[in-house]
């Protein structure tokens, strides 16, 4: 049998062929954009940075992490939605970008379907707080107080979480609270401090030193369990009033038609650096509780707090300013 030139190329690139494309289909062969839709600095700024420098040393690729803040993280979301769908644009944010702004704001620059989960990363509540000078010292007396003359609440800012968990406790309770948004937590927890504000629903790491100080009155935690960093205080539960449950998700997003098998691999990633010493005492010192949920899982709780958020938005006739 004679074996041509033919046989001979047709050979070579059969035997080079796959090695050249599994080279190819590698993720990631190149640096990974990390798109925090949030202000640098933040709780989810902060996780974003530490699964970025560990990915970056397991994975041996550069992992920019890019803070594109506005809009309760309509913008930021924008950008990854509009990104190619090849996981080297990827979203790291929290929940209410797709289970709250979808509701609250009439002109969405992109469609919640545009993206899909990863992982759902972490969970935290928030810190129910009022102004010593109240004279409230639990919520049971909060209600009551909110019920009789009435209370103005700081938030974080028009759509926060905080702002969402104002108006989860008006439509529970049917309390008389004003809703008063502020740029940042900071600035919100400053309002409290000064009598600017009756109270806050703020982020935990933000009010428990004023606390500890006492210059604020701390009256429950929004979260299912109790905080790591003030395990002495109830959650909203405990306190009688389970129906004012709220948590913040972390989560991890990417375009919707992002090959499955570069999900999985960015998704093991994330969730073994969450696993990580390090990451473990980072997440507890801003009070995360890590979830670790991919797939369906994590698309099931999203849709759930979606359906769950719509009609209270709608109840309480929530807007942005």
């Amino acid at each position: 049998m004679k074996i041509s030139a033919l046989h001979i190329v047709l050979a070579l690139f059969a035997t080079t062929a796959v090695p050249l494309a599994a080279a190819q289909d590698t993720y990631p062969s190149k640096p990974v954009r990390f798109v925090n839709n949030f202000p640098a600095g933040g709780p989810s700024d902060l996780l974003t940075r530490s699964v970025a420098a560990v990915l970056q040393e397991t994975m041996k690729q550069p992992f920019v992490v890019e803070n594109k803040a506005g809009a309760s993280g309509n913008i930021g979301a924008a950008d990854v939605a509009k990104s190619a769908p090849d996981g080297y644009t990827v979203l790291f944010g929290i929940d209410t970008t797709f289970t709250v702004n979808p509701h609250l704001y009439p002109n969405m620059p992109f469609k919640r379907t545009d993206l899909k989960p990863v992982v759902v990363m972490a969970s935290s509540g928030l810190l129910m707080g009022v102004n010593p000078g109240t004279g409230i010292k639990n919520l049971a007396g909060m209600v009551e107080a909110a019920k009789g003359k009435g209370l103005n609440f700081s938030s974080a800012g028009s759509g926060s979480p905080g702002h969402l968990a104002v108006e989860v406790i008006k439509e529970a309770t049917q309390a008389k609270i004003t809703h008063v948004p502020y740029r940042g937590n900071t600035p919100a927890v400053t309002a409290v401090l000064s009598g600017e504000v009756d109270g806050g629903v703020l982020a935990t790491p933000g009010m428990l030193p004023h606390v500890q100080t006492g210059k604020i009155t701390a009256l429950a935690v929004t979260s299912r369990q109790r905080s790591r960093l003030a395990p002495e205080l109830p959650t909203v539960a405990e306190a009688g009033l389970k129906s004012l449950e709220q948590e913040v998700l972390y989560i991890v997003m990417v375009p919707t038609a992002t090959p499955e098998a570069t999900v999985q691999t960015l998704q093991k990633g994330i969730v073994d650096a969450l696993k990580r010493p390090d990451v473990q005492t980072r997440m507890s010192n801003l009070d995360l509780f890590f979830e670790g949920l991919a797939g369906t899982a994590a698309s099931q709780r999203m849709d759930a707090l979606y359906n769950r958020y719509g009609p209270i938005v709608k109840a309480t006739g929530m807007k942005v300013e």
